[in-house]
Protein backbone atom coordinates (compact mmCIF):
# COMPACT_ATOMS: atom_id res chain seq x y z
CA UNK A 1 0.00 0.00 0.00
CA UNK A 2 1.04 3.60 -0.78
CA UNK A 3 1.20 5.66 2.11
CA UNK A 4 1.37 9.68 2.85
CA UNK A 5 4.63 10.86 3.11
CA UNK A 6 4.95 13.32 6.38
CA UNK A 7 6.32 16.30 4.91
CA UNK A 8 8.94 19.04 6.59
CA UNK A 9 7.80 21.37 9.46
CA UNK A 10 6.20 17.97 11.01
CA UNK A 11 7.52 17.83 14.77
CA UNK A 12 7.71 13.57 13.97
CA UNK A 13 10.94 14.51 11.80
CA UNK A 14 12.44 16.37 14.50
CA UNK A 15 12.02 13.38 16.94
CA UNK A 16 14.44 10.72 18.01
CA UNK A 17 12.87 7.44 16.63
CA UNK A 18 12.55 4.68 19.01
CA UNK A 19 13.84 0.94 18.86
CA UNK A 20 11.27 -1.56 17.82
CA UNK A 21 11.36 -5.19 19.38
CA UNK A 22 10.76 -8.21 17.09
CA UNK A 23 7.09 -8.56 17.94
CA UNK A 24 6.48 -5.00 16.44
CA UNK A 25 2.90 -5.14 14.77
CA UNK A 26 2.53 -6.27 11.31
CA UNK A 27 6.11 -5.67 10.41
CA UNK A 28 6.73 -7.55 7.61
CA UNK A 29 3.58 -5.66 5.57
CA UNK A 30 5.16 -1.85 6.87
CA UNK A 31 8.43 -2.82 4.85
CA UNK A 32 6.60 -3.49 1.90
CA UNK A 33 4.56 -0.66 2.49
CA UNK A 34 7.78 1.49 2.57
CA UNK A 35 9.26 0.23 -0.42
CA UNK A 36 6.20 0.50 -2.45
CA UNK A 37 6.07 4.35 -1.27
CA UNK A 38 9.83 4.89 -1.90
CA UNK A 39 8.84 3.83 -5.30
CA UNK A 40 6.00 5.25 -6.02
CA UNK A 41 7.33 8.99 -4.80
CA UNK A 42 10.51 8.12 -7.04
CA UNK A 43 13.36 8.03 -3.53
CA UNK A 44 15.85 5.92 -3.01
CA UNK A 45 15.21 5.30 0.93
CA UNK A 46 12.64 5.90 2.98
CA UNK A 47 12.36 6.10 7.03
CA UNK A 48 9.75 5.13 9.07
CA UNK A 49 9.21 8.97 10.51
CA UNK A 50 8.77 9.88 7.07
CA UNK A 51 5.37 7.91 7.04
CA UNK A 52 4.45 9.27 10.56
CA UNK A 53 6.15 6.38 12.55
CA UNK A 54 8.70 7.52 14.98
CA UNK A 55 10.12 3.92 14.92
CA UNK A 56 13.76 2.87 13.93
CA UNK A 57 13.19 1.61 10.96
CA UNK A 58 14.23 2.40 7.51
CA UNK A 59 14.57 1.46 3.69
CA UNK A 60 16.78 1.98 0.91
CA UNK A 61 17.59 0.79 -2.63
CA UNK A 62 20.51 2.16 -4.16
CA UNK A 63 20.14 0.05 -7.85
CA UNK A 64 19.05 3.18 -9.74
CA UNK A 65 21.73 5.54 -8.47
CA UNK A 66 24.82 4.19 -9.20
CA UNK A 67 27.25 5.10 -11.23
CA UNK A 68 30.38 2.87 -10.77
CA UNK A 69 29.55 0.03 -12.97
CA UNK A 70 31.61 -2.28 -10.12
CA UNK A 71 29.57 -1.16 -7.28
CA UNK A 72 27.07 -3.33 -5.74
CA UNK A 73 23.39 -2.20 -5.29
CA UNK A 74 21.85 -2.21 -2.02
CA UNK A 75 18.33 -2.87 -1.00
CA UNK A 76 17.78 -3.40 2.17
CA UNK A 77 15.38 -2.89 5.47
CA UNK A 78 17.45 -1.65 8.12
CA UNK A 79 15.90 -1.91 12.20
CA UNK A 80 17.11 -0.55 15.10
CA UNK A 81 20.13 0.86 13.60
CA UNK A 82 23.15 2.42 14.95
CA UNK A 83 26.15 4.09 12.82
CA UNK A 84 28.65 2.45 14.59
CA UNK A 85 31.90 4.48 13.04
CA UNK A 86 32.54 7.36 10.62
CA UNK A 87 35.54 7.36 7.81
CA UNK A 88 36.99 7.94 4.87
CA UNK A 89 36.74 11.33 2.65
CA UNK A 90 34.03 14.12 3.31
CA UNK A 91 32.07 13.84 0.36
CA UNK A 92 29.81 17.02 -0.71
CA UNK A 93 27.13 15.73 -3.34
CA UNK A 94 23.63 17.20 -4.14
CA UNK A 95 20.60 15.69 -1.83
CA UNK A 96 16.91 15.97 -2.02
CA UNK A 97 14.36 14.33 0.33
CA UNK A 98 10.68 13.16 -0.03
CA UNK A 99 9.66 15.21 3.05
CA UNK A 100 11.55 18.11 1.49
CA UNK A 101 9.98 18.29 -2.17
CA UNK A 102 11.47 20.43 -4.60
CA UNK A 103 14.81 21.37 -2.45
CA UNK A 104 18.31 20.02 -3.71
CA UNK A 105 21.38 21.01 -1.68
CA UNK A 106 24.94 19.87 -1.46
CA UNK A 107 25.06 18.11 1.93
CA UNK A 108 28.90 16.79 3.32
CA UNK A 109 29.20 13.25 4.63
CA UNK A 110 31.83 10.99 5.46
CA UNK A 111 32.32 8.41 2.27
CA UNK A 112 32.51 5.05 4.65
CA UNK A 113 30.66 4.33 6.98
CA UNK A 114 29.84 0.91 10.02
CA UNK A 115 26.37 -0.23 11.01
CA UNK A 116 24.89 -2.10 13.00
CA UNK A 117 21.40 -3.07 12.83
CA UNK A 118 18.57 -5.90 12.11
CA UNK A 119 16.94 -6.97 8.87
CA UNK A 120 12.92 -7.88 8.70
CA UNK A 121 13.77 -11.29 9.83
CA UNK A 122 15.18 -9.61 12.81
CA UNK A 123 19.25 -11.16 12.08
CA UNK A 124 21.68 -9.11 13.66
CA UNK A 125 24.29 -7.35 11.56
CA UNK A 126 27.43 -5.07 11.33
CA UNK A 127 28.22 -4.42 7.92
CA UNK A 128 30.39 -1.54 5.96
CA UNK A 129 29.29 0.76 3.52
CA UNK A 130 30.88 3.17 1.15
CA UNK A 131 30.18 5.18 -1.50
CA UNK A 132 26.26 5.84 -2.75
CA UNK A 133 25.19 3.53 0.02
CA UNK A 134 26.73 4.26 2.62
CA UNK A 135 25.39 8.55 1.78
CA UNK A 136 22.03 7.12 1.72
CA UNK A 137 22.28 5.38 4.80
CA UNK A 138 23.52 8.45 6.49
CA UNK A 139 20.24 10.38 4.66
CA UNK A 140 17.97 8.14 5.81
CA UNK A 141 19.56 7.56 9.43
CA UNK A 142 19.41 11.34 9.97
CA UNK A 143 15.11 10.69 9.87
CA UNK A 144 16.01 8.16 12.59
CA UNK A 145 17.60 10.65 14.75
CA UNK A 146 14.95 13.74 14.04
CA UNK A 147 17.38 15.29 11.69
CA UNK A 148 16.71 16.18 7.93
CA UNK A 149 19.48 17.02 5.45
CA UNK A 150 18.39 21.02 5.98
CA UNK A 151 20.01 20.36 9.17
CA UNK A 152 23.07 19.79 7.39
CA UNK A 153 23.26 22.92 5.58
CA UNK A 154 24.84 25.88 6.62
CA UNK A 155 22.51 28.50 8.58
CA UNK A 156 22.79 31.21 5.41
CA UNK A 157 20.98 28.46 3.02
CA UNK A 158 18.64 27.80 5.43
CA UNK A 159 17.75 31.32 5.92
CA UNK A 160 17.80 31.53 2.27
CA UNK A 161 15.23 28.98 1.77
CA UNK A 162 13.13 29.89 4.48
CA UNK A 163 10.19 30.74 2.41
CA UNK A 164 10.58 27.68 0.16
CA UNK A 165 10.33 26.10 3.61
CA UNK A 166 7.58 27.68 5.07
CA UNK A 167 5.75 26.71 2.03
CA UNK A 168 6.34 22.95 2.29
CA UNK A 169 5.18 23.12 5.59
CA UNK A 170 2.04 24.85 4.87
CA UNK A 171 1.10 22.38 2.34
CA UNK A 172 2.14 24.88 -0.35
CA UNK A 173 4.46 22.97 -2.39
CA UNK A 174 2.43 20.30 -4.94
CA UNK A 175 4.20 16.71 -5.33
CA UNK A 176 3.06 14.15 -8.03
CA UNK A 177 3.02 11.29 -4.80
CA UNK A 178 0.46 11.29 -1.34
CA UNK A 179 1.88 13.85 1.17
CA UNK A 180 0.27 14.02 4.97
CA UNK A 181 -0.40 17.67 5.49
CA UNK A 182 0.98 18.97 8.41
CA UNK A 183 -2.17 20.31 11.10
Amino acid sequence: MILPITIYGNPILKKEAENISPDYPNLEQLIADMFETMYHARGCGLAAPQIGKSINVFVIDTTEMEEDENAIPIKKAFINAEIIAFSGKDELFCEGCLSVPGINEDVLRKSTIKIAYYDEKFQHHIEDYSGMPARVIQHEFDHILGKTFIDRISPLKRTLLKSKLRDISAGKRETFYKVKPNK
